[in-house]
């Protein structure tokens, strides 16, 4: 196509904003539509952005508006597929947060929206564009086979307090184990088959919050490697980054870890010590970089050059299908297969 490409966001919450001011820097996009659960949240959004967005009052109408080539959706996880479908099915590019669906149901119902449209989609895992992960990707490779993975993506209370008003309607392991299970796959290069899966209940309970405090995962690939994913929102607000991230990574002849907790450069005022997050967003001399920033560019030239995205809607209905099996095996206290495993 010629020109930058005119992004839809659907939803103007804090990844909605995110996304928008990426898009909003790219040299290939430009944000020409907002719509969001309130209208005066899409104004506010708009209003602080250099183009001069239309603001819509449901996404149907962005959808429809002819005023775009592609959307951006940001919504609550459980509320992904249907703008999915929806766009892809009137011919849109189509760009979603992590996780792609919350039933296999729905992801059957997206992939198969946009391969039948034939437009680009792709959800923003955007961990394999983080340089020691990436970095990870080509390393592993000489170190034979895999056999060991160990992941864990722990949250502050904060993040089911405060940050998501809808923590309810999901939990930890969506939110934040999601991240590991693509990842580990992808560096892996393999599929998990079953998985057994364990919650703890109590801390968000007791203030009212009906989701776990805590989840672990145990996986089995394909190929014979096992992995734990572990994930948990209930670290105190003192621990000195929100997101408490760490990952292993053990094959026949070889180690790796990572690492992303301090993130290269710690802080410290007469109040605290913290270490300010980097890797995912930050700016650089006026400018958005970061692992987050380079995934949705990665979109962008993927929508404007008609090339399938590194990330495929395959291999993020498979993450979805492992998370989806291990909350049944949470229900019913055994391992559970994961539904038709991706090729």
């Amino acid at each position: 196509m010629t020109g930058a490409l005119r992004v839809g966001v659907v939803g103007a919450g804090i990844m909605g904003t995110g996304n928008a001011q990426v898009l909003d820097s790219l040299a290939g996009s430009e944000v020409a539509a907002i719509t969001s659960r309130t209208r005066a949240d899409a104004e506010k959004l708009a209003g602080g952005l250099s183009g001069q967005p239309v603001v819509f009052d449901d996404y149907d109408q962005l959808i429809t508006s002819g005023a775009v080539d592609a959307v951006v959706v940001t919504t609550p996880d459980h509320l992904h597929a249907d703008v999915v479908v929806k766009a892809a099915a009137a011919g849109l590019h189509v760009l979603v947060e992590k996780p792609f669906t919350t039933s296999v149901a729905d992801a059957d119902r997206c992939v198969q929206a946009v391969r039948e449209a034939g437009v680009v989609a792709m959800c923003i895992f955007n961990h394999r564009w983080i340089p020691a992960y990436a970095q990870a990707k080509d390393l592993i490779a000489g170190l034979g086979a895999p056999a060991v993975g160990y992941a864990r993506k722990d949250d502050t209370i904060y993040v089911p307090t405060e940050m998501l008003s809808w923590a309810q309607q999901t939990t930890c392991a969506w939110f934040l184990s999601s991240h590991d299970i693509d990842l580990v796959t992808w560096l892996f290069d393999d599929e998990i088959e079953q998985v057994f899966a364990t919650a703890r209940y109590g801390k968000l309970s007791s203030l009212g919050i009906d989701t776990p405090d805590a989840i672990q995962i145990q996986a089995r690939f394909r190929r014979g490697a096992v992995a734990t994913f572990e994930s948990a929102w209930i670290y105190p607000n003192t621990f000195p980054t929100m997101v408490d991230s760490y990952v292993t990574l053990i094959c026949d002849d070889g180690a790796i870890q990572l690492d992303r907790q301090q993130e290269n450069i710690v802080l410290a005022t007469d109040r605290e010590v913290s270490f300010p997050r980097n890797m995912l967003q930050r700016v650089v001399h006026g400018v958005r970089a970061g692992a987050y920033t380079d995934a949705i560019a990665h979109f962008v030239h993927c929508a404007n050059t008609g090339t399938e995205p590194l990330i495929t809607v395959e291999s993020s209905r498979h993450v979805t299908a492992v998370l989806e099996a291990a909350h049944a095996s949470i229900d019913q206290g055994r391992p559970v297969a994961v539904a038709g495993v991706a090729r």
